[in-house]
């Protein structure tokens, strides 16, 4: 499969089983271990659940764009209006196809959208900071380090069940360019 083979569309209801599936597949578990993105030497538990996909896909400014290859679901992220910018956020790719380049065309597809769909110039998102390489892979992409910190929801099991103590989240933050009028 290449990148450019993919086509992407907006969720609905009827995808939320797929979603939730190919997340924690990225994330957490067995599966997530194939891939570089799991989080599983730091968090246990769920990445998210059906009721929060849901919420994303219902919420007006917001939306979980999907990408696929032949029929099948292979990369999503979740895109959403806040205050003048767009927030990127769920990103997972099925990790027996990470380092394809599929993220990085999912990636370029949510900007793109960002800019057509509601006008933003930037792009911001949140990662653990103890995720370094994960950090490395969005400065590649032109997104900075902000030095704004937010702390890890500890007690909320929805999030995942920490490993230790001390995770938070670094918000990142690209700038899309000059919108057209």
């Amino acid at each position: 499969m290449h990148a450019n083979e993919l086509a992407f569309r907006a969720a609905t209801a009827a995808d939320i089983p797929a979603v939730v599936a190919l997340v924690e597949s990225a994330y957490r578990g067995e599966s997530g271990l194939r891939g570089w993105t799991t989080e599983s030497h730091l968090l246990d538990g769920q990445r998210t659940d059906a009721q929060d996909v849901g919420e994303a896909i219902a919420r007006p400014d917001s939306l979980v764009l999907l990408a696929e290859h032949d029929g099948a679901l292979v990369a999503c992220c979740h895109l959403e209006k806040q205050d003048g910018a767009a927030y990127f956020g769920m990103f997972a790719v099925d990790p027996t196809r990470q380092t394809g380049g599929v993220g990085k065309r999912v990636i370029a597809e949510a900007e793109q959208l960002a800019r057509t769909r509601w006008g933003v110039d930037r792009m911001r998102m949140t990662v653990i900071v103890q995720r370094e390489e994960l950090i490395a892979f969005y400065q590649r992409r032109g997104y900075a380090r902000t030095g704004q910190i937010k702390p890890f929801p500890y007690g909320d099991a929805r999030f995942g069940i920490p490993r230790r103590d001390d995770l938070r989240f670094e918000v990142l933050e690209k700038s899309l360019g000059e919108v057209a009028a």
